[in-house]
């Protein structure tokens, strides 16, 4: 559970909130005393309010673009007997894939 003071909470309401709409739970201090606490007011995660959270940290960046249904069409590498597949993976980073 994240805590806060009175300060931290008036300015910085936003970004709690968003906080507790992604789930969580926020105790408020008074000089080091629990007074309130903020909690979600459904049981339900709110992805939006999260992905939003997490940009505004710096952690994501959400795409605006349509997925590249292109290459997810294309058909994955095969593995053959005694190849592993982590070097696979990696020859094909390599090849730029």
């Amino acid at each position: 559970m994240k805590t806060a003071t009175i300060t931290e909470v008036k300015n910085g309401l936003a970004a709690l909130i968003d906080r507790v709409r992604a789930g969580e739970s926020v105790l408020i201090l008074d000089r080091g005393v629990p007074v309130a606490r903020l909690e979600p007011a459904t049981s339900l995660p709110d992805t939006a309010g999260r992905l939003r959270r997490l940009e505004r940290a710096g952690m994501v960046r959400v795409g605006e673009a349509a997925p590249p249904l292109e290459m997810l069409r294309q058909p994955g590498p095969s593995v053959g007997d005694g190849v592993s597949a982590i070097q696979v993976v990696l020859d094909e980073r390599r090849r730029g894939r």
